[in-house]
């Protein structure tokens, strides 16, 4: 079978590194419960999708991927809220709870 290239998706490139990747024990169960993949936010996160955070606080990740600062994304599920950070100096990259910061 021949495929178009028109019909290709092409994967988008991460737009940095997350370093070692961590999630915390509330973040473990609500993903489990709730049938999140960690790996798909953490996708998403390091394509620049910052998820339910103001347009500043964006702005403020667009910056600091340029300055190497610290990211941060907020994702909503039903009620629940998760975190992502990544570490300024791209070491380390949590998944959380709001109330484990």
């Amino acid at each position: 079978m021949t495929t178009h290239a028109a019909n290709q998706v092409k994967p988008v490139q991460p737009l940095f590194a997350l370093g070692r990747t961590l999630a915390t024990p509330g973040a473990l169960v609500v993903m489990q419960g709730m049938g999140i993949s960690p790996i798909a936010l953490l996708s998403r996160h390091q394509r620049g999708d910052w998820g339910e955070l103001c347009a500043e606080d964006k702005r403020s990740n667009d910056e600091a991927l340029k300055a190497g600062s610290r990211l941060f994304s907020a994702y909503r599920f039903d009620t629940v809220r998760l975190w992502i950070i990544t570490e300024a100096d791209r070491s380390v990259t949590t998944i959380l709870l709001p109330e484990e910061y």
